[in-house]
């Protein structure tokens, strides 16, 4: 009796010790499939980018009608006047493409590939986009709104302090450190992983 007991423990144990690894496979391919697949968690940030742009949209075509319907109305309306809002229309413009970017690029990069091979309207620069590559373009895309910004104060001197004109100038000085920093860090890691693939090869 005693023996028929050992026996059943050992078998048990055998079958456990046997299972064992098994079982940790499964767990592990159950972690690494959920934690791939939580990349589409930021699926829905991406789609309230597009109702961000749809926003932008809306506000462009009103600064866009009230621009018309002071040209076309008895008021008499300056050239200063008229270059303030076209350069804010640019600037509701060039948000829009930081919008796409972000939510083309973002989403090829981070979420899921895009099918567009072949079609006739895929954007040039989607076709080699990383994560370094979206860095560059948002970094330079920033600055080109912070120019507009600081171009709408310059013309508007008049009604800006100087302390608040010293300060649009710092920031936008800072931008362009910042993104000539990360274009240098970019070349740097991809020359950097060229000659590790030289050296393989």
């Amino acid at each position: 009796m005693l023996s028929l007991r050992c026996n059943i423990i050992s078998v048990l144990k055998s079958g456990l010790v046997f299972n064992l690894p098994a079982t940790m496979n499964k767990i592990v391919k159950l972690l690494e499939t959920s934690i791939f697949a939580s990349r589409w968690i930021q699926a829905p940030l991406y789609l309230g980018l597009i109702v961000a742009q749809l926003v932008y949209c809306y506000l462009f075509m009103v600064e866009l009608s009230h621009l018309v319907g002071a040209a076309f109305s008895n008021k008499q309306i300056s050239e200063t006047d008229v270059m303030l809002v076209v350069l804010g229309l640019i600037d509701v413009v060039m948000i829009a493409n930081l919008l796409i970017m972000v939510i083309v690029g973002g989403y090829e990069t981070f979420v899921s590939r895009l099918d567009l091979e072949g079609h006739p309207d895929q954007p040039e620069w989607l076709s080699h986009v990383n994560a370094g590559v979206l860095k560059i373009k948002l970094s330079t895309a920033i600055i080109g709104i912070s120019s507009i910004h600081l171009l709408k104060s310059f013309i508007n001197a008049t009604n800006l302090s100087e302390h608040t004109l010293q300060w649009q100038v710092i920031i936008h000085v800072v931008f362009l450190f910042s993104a000539l920093a990360m274009a240098l860090v970019d070349k740097t890691m991809t020359q950097t992983l060229a000659l590790q693939h030289q050296k393989h090869h």
